[in-house]
């Protein structure tokens, strides 16, 4: 038989997501993609902006959202964070009232660092297949014409 503590905590005891908390964080996710596509938000600095919604984190209560965002084509400027943020509480009042909840999460957009790190990672490694390519020693044992 296992500990009680083990039977209540269950999986959010791990510091994994609920599956409510998932639920929540990815309508969040669809609601303010089409709130920003839709050009809700009036703010000069969005206007030329293309916002990209990458992600959704929620926290266990609901009242808060970690909202991790990003321009087409490149990372989130200063302004368009600025607007985003300025945006939030308006944006939370419209959630809350689309998706029926009781407290309308607190917002925090971020600047979603994931497509840079990954765009990194490719260029180490285009770089790394070229080295081992164009080694000398690779170079040495090809048949000369």
């Amino acid at each position: 038989m296992r500990a009680r503590s083990e039977q209540t905590t269950g999986r959010a005891g791990r510091g994994e997501p609920s599956q409510r908390q998932l639920r929540v964080a990815e309508q969040i996710r669809h609601l303010l993609a089409e709130s920003l596509m839709r050009g809700e938000i009036h703010d000069v600095r969005l206007e030329a902006a293309s916002i990209t919604v990458a992600e959704v984190r929620v926290s266990r209560d609901l009242k808060h959202a970690t909202v991790f965002a990003t321009e087409l084509g490149r990372p989130l400027s200063a302004g368009a964070q600025a607007a985003l943020e300025r945006a939030a509480p308006a944006l939370a009042g419209r959630l809350a009232r689309r998706m029926h909840l009781k407290y309308a999460p607190r917002l925090r957009f971020v600047a979603d660092a994931l497509f840079d790190e990954a765009d990194r990672i490719e260029r180490l490694l285009v770089e790394e297949r070229a080295r081992l390519h164009l080694s000398p020693a690779e170079k040495d044992d090809e048949p000369r014409a």
